[in-house]
């Protein structure tokens, strides 16, 4: 028997971006009966997580729900509208951006990497100048689709999506418009239908509050039309068995049935107009992450994202000072605090580590972390300015929630 809970006392802190800590009540909704899949209750199941669901993505499209990992609803989205061979420009902006590249290349598709150049471009949100450019040079339509990640969670940068479907319309482009908004839905504003996004990708287990294993591809018209034409090969993947059938409630294929009682609790959690629904989850967000950044400025560390504009209100990425290995700082940190953090990925690596403010957490939880981090980065001997989580305090001390409780707890 594998040891799963072999914490001494107290709750493990679970701080990185994604998995994020899963609350009791979706615990207890999973842990229902699994149901007929092919019986009335779950006709009615799917209806409701799928009305749900596209309230979160803020969309009257379909959106495809499919047992995977987000890394499976990136090749349901490539599969679906790309023939191979097909020209994919996909912007940089950290680890994920380059997987989802490398994926497309295993594909069969021309890809093209945009980008600023080295680290640089690990530090900024997309660039969506350097879109509009490339696409305007491309008089003859080639580039069939444009990716890009709406919030990169290697290094806490959030993309201004609408910025590039202007870019698109700008250059007068019929590409498509694909985006990973994986560790960002359900944390950071987004709006499918009003920005134009033609297929967005996500999944479970970041701002849905669910453990892996449920990923979703939210649709277009113009996705709808171009899968009909669509030569790359998909079975599993393929959109359109899945939209018809959806209709009823109802999957082609064995559904994760346990996950979609745990997505119907998330959905009702985040859409719950109580706590301010989805306006008051994001600026939950945003203010979990200004206490956060005041912790790592008071330290005096560089914060990984240098656009103001662009740092995440899902994770902040903290960089440590030349010499310190900031694998070595997570180890100390997790083996005397019983705190995980984000390791630094790619380019990164051993450079910075991610403090996750996402999901299931507040005020409390937060400053428990950053007591882990600023005592564990004392330890470690990193020389710092001044206390976090005095700043953090007086930061959340100072700018109450904006939805209080409703209830006790």
């Amino acid at each position: 028997m594998v040891t799963l809970d072999f914490h001494p006392t107290g709750r493990h802190f679970l701080q990185i971006p994604g998995p994020s800590p899963v609350p009791d009540r979706i615990l207890r909704a999973m842990s229902l009966p699994t149901i007929d899949h092919r019986g009335p209750e779950f006709g009615a199941l799917g209806k409701r997580v799928l009305q749900g669901i596209g309230q979160v993505f803020q969309t009257k499209q379909p959106v495809v729900i499919y047992p995977a990992s987000g890394t499976g609803a990136w090749e349901a989205a490539l599969a679906n509208v790309m023939s191979p061979g097909d020209h994919v420009l996909m912007y940089e902006t950290g680890h994920f951006a380059t997987l989802w590249q490398k994926m497309a290349t295993r594909l069969g598709l021309k890809t093209e990497f945009l980008g600023l150049p080295g680290v640089e471009g690990w530090r900024r949100g997309v660039q969506a100048h350097l879109i509009e450019e490339r696409l305007k040079a491309d008089v003859g339509h080639a580039i069939k689709a444009v990716c890009v990640v709406h919030n990169e969670t290697s290094t806490g940068a959030t993309s201004n999506i609408l910025a590039v479907r202007r870019a698109i319309d700008a250059a007068k482009h019929p590409a498509l418009l694909l985006v990973d908004s994986i560790s960002g839905l359900a944390s950071a504003e987004y709006k499918h239908d009003e920005w134009g996004v033609d297929v967005t990708v996500s999944g479970s287990q970041k701002g849905l509050m669910l453990p892996p294993g449920i990923s979703f591809n939210a649709l277009s018209a113009r996705a709808l039309e171009a899968s009909r034409s669509a030569k790359l090969p998909k079975s599993f993947w393929a959109w359109d068995e899945i939209v018809e059938m959806n209709k009823s409630g109802y999957w082609p294929y064995t559904p994760n049935t346990n996950l979609l009682y745990g997505l119907a609790e998330a959905c009702d959690m985040l859409l719950d107009p109580h706590f301010g629904g989805l306006q008051g989850v994001f600026a939950r967000h945003r203010r979990w992450a200004e206490g956060v950044r005041s912790a790592v400025k008071a330290w005096g560390l560089e914060i990984q994202c240098t656009e103001t504009q662009s740092q995440s209100p899902v994770l902040t990425g903290v960089v440590m000072p030349e010499g310190v290995d900031a694998d070595a700082v997570r180890k100390l940190i997790y083996e005397r605090f019983d705190l995980s953090l984000g390791t630094g990925l790619g380019k990164v690596k051993g450079r910075m580590f991610r403090i996750g403010h996402l999901g299931d957490c507040n005020d409390l939880t937060l400053m428990a972390a950053l007591s882990g981090c600023e005592m564990g980065l004392k330890l470690s001997g990193v020389k710092l300015a001044g206390s976090g989580v005095a700043a953090a305090m007086d930061y959340f001390a100072g700018h109450p929630a904006p939805v209080a409780l409703q209830q006790a707890a």
